[in-house]
Parts: structure tokens; C-alpha cells; sequence
């Protein structure tokens, strides 16, 4: 059942904002197909909820994404806020968050989900304009699984969507590390302190993983360089996640980068 908030018009602006349940879509409108949607063994739709502040992307993102077999939109968001209450009510398997929206914006409501132990297999995929953004490398660090750039074709949205609910990372290597490598530089205080966290308890190992990781190579690359399999990359890559408290592998190009152990503009 797709459901929304809808906080507009509360004279209370109360954080608690009124609920309005929609019918079920049938299967044949959701993005399931009639055979898969009842079939013995199935995988589950990937279950998503859509935040933007504007009702027409919210429309039209609802409507690419139940086109297709094996996704369903499940409600729908004005603002952060909202998002992350109806995160904690249907618990989707992704949040496709808008960065900004008002009372709370699209970081905010990352940082919220992401740090909620309950949510934690919630994973955000983020909205925006263009790909050199501030905001999007705030949202990346806040633990949003990547980045989608609205105007993206609709084979790609639902590729994303896909790609996160698995919970891998979905960014582009060279957009990412030209991303980070702006705002890491014109940033010159984020090096300091917390950013170093963690990173001198890895083992030289995982030092070398990471700035590999930081520079674009996948797990099958990572092991073709290192001579290991890509199922010890995985296992490695698990230990550094859980001494730099990051929640996927986005977050360690981030904590790569703010640390210094990979330098901008050094492959």
C-alpha cells in the first residue's frame, strides 16, 4: 500500500504530520508483473519511497519506477522530515532523497536514517541538479549510498535504484573522486580530527585497499592488483567499514579522502 505525508496546511507545522493512505496499486501498475508478482520463489520488489518537495518529480519518478518489473513505490515525501517518518514506518529498501526540501533537508534526512540502528538496511540514494555539488558530497558523507542526477534517463533511475537496494555503491568512479577532490580542497580544515579517525587502526593491508577503493577500482580489480580474491577484498573491505564506522563504500572514498590518505589529484 503506497502511502505519503502530508504536512501542508498544518496550522500546528507539528512534526507529527497527517498520513493519507492510497488504495493498492495492482500488481500490473506497481512494476510487478502478473507472473512474477504471485510466483512460488520470487525475489520481493525492491520497495522505495520518493522525497521531493515537488509534487510533479514525485509523479513522475512514481511513475517511471512502477513501469518496472520488480520495483514498487511505497509513499511518497514532502520534505525530510517526512521522509524519515514514513522511513521508520515502511521501512523501504531504498529512499530516493531529494537534497533540497524544506524544514529538513535532504542531508539532514540522510544523516537521520542512516545513523538509526533500525533503519540500517534503509539505503538513500540521492537527487540533484547537477553532479559538482556541495550538497551531494555533504549527503555522500552522511551515508547516502550515491547520486542520481534527476534528468537521468529512466533505464538508469531504475538501474540505480536497483544497485542500491543491493547495497553496493552507486557512483561513477572519475565523477566521484572529481566530487570529493573539489570540496575536499577547498576544505583544508576537514583533514583535521575526526576525518583521521579510524585510520590508524588499519592494517597496512587495509590502508592499501582503501586508496584503492578511494580510486575507483572495484573488488575484481582490487584483487587482480593485490593477487587475492575478490571474496577476501569483500572480507577486508568489511573490517574497514566497521573500524571507520561507514556504512558503504561511498563512505570510504569520503574518509579516504578527508583523512588524507589519498590526496587530491595523486592516482
Amino acid at each position: 500500500m503506497e502511502q505519503t505525508l502530508d504536512g501542508e496546511g498544518a496550522a500546528s507545522a507539528s512534526s507529527q504530520a497527517a498520513s493519507l493512505a492510497i488504495p493498492a496499486t495492482p500488481a500490473s501498475e506497481s512494476g510487478i508483473s502478473p507472473q512474477t508478482a504471485g510466483a512460488p520463489g520470487a525475489q520481493p520488489p525492491v520497495r522505495v519511497l520518493v522525497a521531493d518537495d515537488q509534487d510533479l518529480v514525485r509523479s513522475g519518478f512514481r511513475m517511471i519506477l512502477s513501469s518496472y518489473d520488480g520495483i514498487e513505490v511505497v509513499g511518497e515525501a514532502r520534505d525530510g522530515d517526512q521522509a524519515v517518518q514514513l522511513a521508520e514506518r515502511l521501512r523501504p529498501d531504498v529512499v530516493l532523497m531529494d537534497i533540497r526540501m524544506p524544514r529538513v533537508n535532504g542531508i539532514d534526512a540522510t544523516r537521520a536514517i542512516r545513523s538509526n540502528a533500525a533503519l540500517q538496511d534503509v539505503q538513500v540514494l540521492i537527487l540533484t541538479t547537477f553532479d559538482l555539488d556541495e550538497y551531494v558530497y555533504d549527503a555522500l558523507s552522511a551515508g547516502a549510498g550515491g547520486f542520481l542526477l534527476k534528468d537521468a534517463e529512466p533505464d538508469e533511475i531504475a538501474s540505480a535504484v536497483r544497485v542500491v537496494a543491493a547495497g553496493e555503491a552507486l557512483i561513477e568512479p572519475s565523477i566521484t573522486r572529481r566530487l570529493i577532490e573539489t570540496f575536499v580542497a577547498a576544505r583544508p580544515g576537514v583533514p583535521a580530527g575526526a576525518a583521521a579517525r579510524g585510520i590508524d587502526q588499519l592494517t597496512d593491508r587495509e590502508r592499501e585497499i582503501l586508496t584503492l577503493v578511494a580510486r575507483g577500482l572495484n573488488n575484481d580489480q582490487i584483487g587482480e592488483r593485490l593477487f587475492i580474491s575478490p571474496a577476501t577484498v569483500k572480507t577486508h573491505l568489511a573490517r574497514i567499514m566497521a573500524k571507520l564506522d561507514a556504512h558503504d563504500r561511498a563512505q570510504l572514498v569520503v574518509r579516504a579522502y578527508e583523512s588524507g590518505l589519498v590526496k587530491p589529484g595523486v592516482m
